[in-house]
């Protein structure tokens, strides 16, 4: 992925690229230094979360080969072109298997393994020492090649100190004192533990990337004769049309949308890459190219959004540069003192250095700095694969703390499809009502508004010549005016004219009655006089009420709806869905300021927050000013992936409990995880000291602690709606 821009008046491209089985902070932190003093970089970042590489460059043909170089070094691949993947989904433990046999480092761990349990074999024979001695000295060899090669990079070219440095002074330190058999055990399993983290991070990642291998790399392009020829989708054009069979009218868009039961499609309707066409065949014509298709927006949008961090993530990663020192320190200081003061043992199996040697072991803050990243990582992957984008760890965890969702109504809480129900004309006449109509339907052609649109649907279903008009202009949450055969026509609400043109008392009764029973009243004004009433309506969503009553379970949440219609027609809709508060009236700048009243009721309790759900076009202000923006139908809207915190890509307020619960699940679990990493640290440590641990007790306390976090972190992938 590429993408350029200009930075101080140069010209920069930022690519990003896969780093395979990244898992460690230390490597991460190792390949961005080396990658950043490369020669035309002018800046690099390497997130161990999402084992992405992204370099942002000074030089156009920049050649990636001392980039992968340094990548290998530390035990790794630059993946450069995504490979998509031919084989089925094989059983956990083989694949895990498979993926042993895959490296290198690896098939040396299992060499050194094999040497290291015959040693141990051996030990329980009369065996001499020498010998024994010998094949421990040789598993060391074996397995260490690796983690001394790292060693050498990370202290000669990223200067720093890292978990493979630390790992060769313990291993050293544990033959320096004759335990030739602990420190084989400990490279054994250093080695099996940087590969299982390797691997659970690639599982905890592969979710989301497997989501573009729903597309196809090839499709069925027509010809001009309407023969269908085979070609890879990145040569297809647009304009240019597809085959896609089997399907005929329904389209499974659960990959996108994440709507379970297959969409009915017509006739000039959007279809999107990646879903799956369930019966007969259709012709699409292509109008985006295949790396801008929604699926791989989705998926780009989603690996951006890892990048960004949770508060709770920095406050981590800034405790991580002092923690790796500051325990070094300690090491040191555990090893002189005790001896030097008060003539404690130096050398043996529980002498000071050996404990010192332990607590070098867990200086690393693996553990702790994977934490929250991988349960982050999990959780926005497992909402992209139910049709929610959530852009970043700050919105996942402002997500869990939200105690106030305000709403749009049309088109959030109702259908957003409405129909007109009642034509009045002041005259009482048949044709003067047909004529009021079409003045309306010429004005509303020009605007997207769903009124608007309901108007324009009633006079094409009363055959009605749609008229041009001229000198549009909107009355910002009011109506529309514009210039009809030479006269101006105004189309708007009630109270608009009431303040503005003169109009009789039964103009207003009808008006008001409509109101009443829940309908949207609309007047047009001709030559200066109001000639009709409109009235239209929307049904509320099937799922509204449903969806409201579930947040509600949840617990301490409170809903609020705001809208431009009047009071009455509100309060209906409210009633019906089961809103606790109605907010009636609002001009787009009335629910900005709607909703930084909400914020301001709660701006003391740094534990809540304010979500605001729109449609993400007209919704934009309001969505910018909550502390969490939900936009609703982003699967065809480019506005809403752009505006929004958060995208539902199908059009289903279902999707809001889940995400509810997903993220309280995220926030519960990264504080277990960081719980869990700093307990088994101070656990580790308190036994070092006291002379009651070892070595390779250290070492798998270090390594089980990373996997279960890991592990526990992939368990959101679980989480329900």
């Amino acid at each position: 992925m590429a993408e350029h821009s200009t930075s101080e008046g140069i010209l920069t491209e930022t690519r990003s690229y896969k780093v395979a089985g990244l898992a460690c902070s230390d490597c991460a932190m190792s390949i961005q230094v080396q990658v950043g003093a490369l020669e035309g970089v002018r800046s690099c970042a390497v997130d161990p979360a999402t084992g992405f590489l992204t370099v942002q460059l000074e030089v156009p043909d920049f050649d990636l080969e001392p980039v992968a170089r340094i990548v290998r070094e530390t035990g790794h691949e630059l993946v450069i072109e995504r490979v998509r993947s031919q084989r089925p989904e094989r059983h956990a433990f083989t694949a895990f298997i498979g993926f042993l046999f895959s490296r290198t480092d690896t098939l040396l761990m299992t060499v050194a393994g094999g040497l290291t349990f015959i040693g141990l074999a051996l030990s329980l024979f009369r065996i001499p020492a020498l010998a024994i001695t010998a094949v421990f000295a040789l598993a060391i060899l074996v397995g260490g090649i690796p983690v001394f090669r790292h060693a050498l990079n990370e202290v000669l070219r990223a200067r720093m100190l890292g978990i493979n440095t630390l790992m060769v002074i313990a291993v050293t330190g544990a033959m320096f004192i004759g335990e030739w058999s602990e420190a084989a055990i400990v490279v054994v399993l250093f080695a099996l533990g940087e590969a299982l983290e390797s691997y659970a991070a690639e599982r905890a990642r592969g979710a989301l990337e497997s989501l573009l291998d729903l597309a196809p790399p090839v499709a069925l392009v027509l010809q001009s004769d309407g023969t269908p020829l085979t070609r890879r989708v990145e040569t297809i054009a647009i304009g240019e049309r597809v085959l896609v069979r089997p399907g005929r009218s329904a389209v499974d868009q659960a990959a996108i949308t994440g709507e379970s039961i297959p969409v009915d499609k017509g006739i000039g309707d959007e279809v999107f890459a990646g879903t799956v066409n369930t019966f007969g065949a259709l012709e699409v014509e292509v109008t985006r190219r295949a790396v801008d298709n929604t699926l791989s927006r989705m998926v780009a949008l989603v690996q951006e959004a890892q990048s960004r961090q949770a508060p709770v993530q920095r406050f981590v990663d800034r405790f991580a540069r002092v923690y790796t020192p500051a325990v070094t320190a300690s090491a040191l200081l555990i090893a002189v003192l005790p001896p030097l003061l008060w003539g404690q043992p130096f050398l043996g199996p529980t002498g000071w250095l050996m404990r010192a040697l332990q607590l070098l072991v867990i200086a690393c803050p693996c553990a702790l700095v994977i934490s929250t990243p991988v349960s982050v990582v999990s959780a926005l992957t497992h909402a992209a694969r139910r049709g929610v984008l959530i852009k970043g760890g700050g919105t996942l965890e402002a997500l869990g703390r939200v105690t106030t969702f305000a709403f749009d109504k049309t088109g959030t809480l109702t259908e957003g499809k409405p129909v007109a129900t009642d034509i009045l004309s002041v005259c009482e006449d048949t044709g003067c009502r047909r004529n009021g109509l079409q003045l309306a339907a010429a004005v509303e052609s020009q605007s997207s508004h769903p009124l608007a649109r309901a108007l324009v649907a009633e006079a094409q279903t009363q055959a009605l010549t749609l008229l041009p008009a001229h000198d549009v202009a909107i009355l910002e949450g009011q109506g529309m005016t514009g210039v009809v055969n030479g006269e101006r026509v105004t189309v708007a609400s009630h109270p608009y004219f009431d303040a503005r043109v003169p109009h009789s008392e039964a103009v207003c009764r009808e008006a008001e009655r409509l109101a009443a029973a829940g309908r949207t009243v609309m007047l047009v004004c001709h030559d200066e006089q109001i000639c009709s009433v409109f009235a239209v309506a929307d049904t509320p969503r099937a799922t509204s009420a449903e969806v409201l009553t579930d947040l509600k379970a949840l617990g301490g949440l409170r809903t609020v709806m705001l809208t431009g219609d009047g009071a009455a027609v509100a309060q209906t809709i409210a009633h019906t869905v089961g809103v606790d508060e109605v907010r009636a009236g609002l001009l787009p700048e009335g629910k900005v300021a709607a909703v930084r009243e909400l914020q301001r009721a709660v701006e003391n309790d740094s534990s809540t927050a304010v979500a605001f759900v729109g449609d993400g076009v007209n919704d934009a202000p309001a969505l910018a000013q909550a502390d969490v923006g939900i936009a609703m139908g982003g699967a065809g809207s480019h506005q809403a992936l752009e505006v929004a915190d958060v995208v539902l890509m199908g059009d289903d307020l279902r999707h809001l409990p889940f995400i509810v619960r997903l993220s309280r699940r995220a926030r519960q679990t990264v504080r277990a995880n960081i719980i869990f990493a700093l307990a088994v640290k101070a656990v580790v440590f308190g036994l070092a000291l006291a002379g009651a641990g070892s070595l390779w007790l250290a070492i798998v306390a270090d390594v089980g602690a990373s996997l279960i976090v890991i592990l526990n972190g992939m368990r959101l992938r679980g989480v329900t709606g």
